[in-house]
């Protein structure tokens, strides 16, 4: 690791969830709501639930820049709802499937590499 870099943290590392209900009652908002999933899809999002997209941020610097690309590209109409958590914070999720407790997603291992 160069020495100029910091030692990753779990306090530093973050998690982002971004949440929404967007209408889809007309094709304009159908247009406007799947245009709003591919943003996050290309951002490198990835969908945990319907309507429901995380991605995991190495700094809480790069959290707040992929919070302004997710606020430069919301739609018109609906609800946003952008949630950061530490990656500490993360580690004491939860997650089911049906009644099947899975483990948590571990950090990209992209970052080993660095």
């Amino acid at each position: 690791m160069p020495p100029d870099r910091p030692a990753l943290s779990g306090y530093r590392m973050m998690w982002l969830y971004v949440m929404f209900d967007l209408p889809v009652g007309t094709p304009a908002e159908r247009k406007a709501a799947t245009k709003f999933r591919h943003f996050l899809l290309d951002q490198a999002f990835e969908m945990a639930q319907f309507s429901v997209y995380l991605r995991f941020a190495e700094s809480k610097e790069a959290a707040e820049t992929l919070i302004g690309r997710v606020g430069d590209a919301l739609p018109r109409h609906g609800k946003v709802h952008i949630v950061s958590l530490t990656d500490k914070q993360y580690g004491n999720a939860r997650i089911f499937t049906g009644r099947k407790r899975e483990r948590s997603p571990k950090n990209p291992n992209q970052l080993a590499l660095f």
